[in-house]
């Protein structure tokens, strides 16, 4: 594939999520859990402009995704796009001027066609992103797949995800460390569970179906801070692919026809990927 769509991590984690999808036409801003100010800096650290962003998605109504969000639609005026159930589940996002997606719409922003697909998590409505692109002939020449807060991957997110040359998917834990965790048991079981998050070992084991020959990058998303490390991420994923660590921190992994690299996100080290 071509790379036309980039994708733009200002914040991923418990404690604040944004990024910003760039596409021909301009940007669009998924999720917005982290303060105006934090936003703006971490996307002049990457170079993003983002007076470029023409849209915002919201994946679901959780704080640590909709954080920033007014304080964002106040000095925004493009349109905003959410599911009937996440603008319904907190009365100040019902305050603002939402068009209401469903889980199987599609859209056309910023010179991309963006598929939506529904998640699974303990809210309302939740979903996730397919973000393509298409030649003058409507063949596919780039496409990235966006998958956070879910626990387990859909019918309809394993086929929007599949052969996506960047896939941003949740690897929330390790399986092991939550086990053995300070958690009390409730949050254990509910993280655990079909409505929880995504682990390591879950994600690994999505790879084999997602991963195609136009699959380039795979990103881990969401890691939890108290549950899981980068490099025991990366490892759990790179081992699903057979790709090998290219530092010694085993932060980031490439396999040995440097095809396909794995790395991860972070709360507080914004990352771009091309």
């Amino acid at each position: 594939m071509t790379p036309q769509i980039h994708l733009r991590v200002l914040a991923s984690g418990s404690k604040g999520n944004a990024a910003v999808i760039e596409g021909p036409e301009g940007g669009v801003l998924v999720d917005d859990g982290i303060a105006r100010r934090t936003l703006l800096a971490r996307a002049r650290e990457l170079g993003v402009n983002m007076d470029n962003v023409r849209a915002v998605l919201l994946t679901h109504e959780h704080t640590d995704h909709i954080a920033g969000l007014t304080v964002f639609a106040n000095h925004f005026d493009g349109p905003l796009f959410a599911t009937a159930g996440t603008i319904a589940a907190r009365e100040h996002l019902s305050q603002l001027p939402f068009k209401v997606i469903e889980h199987t719409d599609s859209l056309d922003l910023c010179g991309m066609h963006v598929t939506v697909f529904p998640t699974s998590h303990d809210v309302a409505d939740p979903v996730g992103f397919r973000f393509a692109t298409a030649d003058e002939n409507g063949e596919l020449t780039d496409a990235l797949g966006y998958c956070t807060d879910t626990g387990v991957l859909t019918d309809e997110a394993g086929q929007a995800l599949t052969g996506c040359r960047v896939l941003a998917l949740e690897s929330n834990h390790d399986e092991r460390m939550l086990a053995t965790g300070l958690y009390p048991g409730y949050l254990k079981q509910r993280i655990h569970s079909r409505h929880g998050h995504l682990s390591n070992a879950q994600a690994a084991n999505a790879l084999q179906d997602l991963v195609t020959n136009e699959t380039e990058v795979i990103v881990g998303m969401h890691l939890s801070h108290e549950n899981n490390r980068p490099s025991v991420a990366v490892r759990t994923l790179a081992t699903a692919v057979d790709a090998e660590a290219t530092n010694e921190t085993f932060t980031e992994a490439r396999t040995p026809d440097g095809h396909l690299t794995v790395c991860v996100s972070a709360q507080d080290a914004p990352l771009s990927v091309w």
